[in-house]
């Protein structure tokens, strides 16, 4: 997968610390909050993934981030199950 940050790596194989880069460059002017949770919480890209909006209350990301922050993440899923089909497909057809 290519994001704004250019990495071709699934975001379900981000370490904490990719996962601290993509918030740090797609929330440039409201990430303090989240930042501090990625990394005090050891958020990987498979935990990334399976963010909901209650884990992001408990680890203190204000109620105003969360929409955009779960839009956002929301994308990213589509975007794993995109590339998990294409693996199938991809398996199925290339025999």
């Amino acid at each position: 997968m290519t994001t704004r940050m250019g990495s071709c790596k699934r975001v379900s194989d981000w370490t904490v610390e990719e996962v601290y880069d993509w918030v740090f460059v797609q929330y440039p002017y409201k990430q303090a909050n989240f930042l501090q949770a990625v990394d005090s919480h050891a958020i990987s890209g498979r935990a990334l993934l399976r963010m909901s909006e209650h884990q992001l209350e408990r680890m203190g990301v204000g109620t105003e981030q969360q929409p955009e922050i779960l839009q956002d993440i929301l994308l990213l899923r589509v975007q794993e199950e995109l590339e998990n089909l294409n693996d199938i497909f991809q398996e199925c057809f290339s025999s």
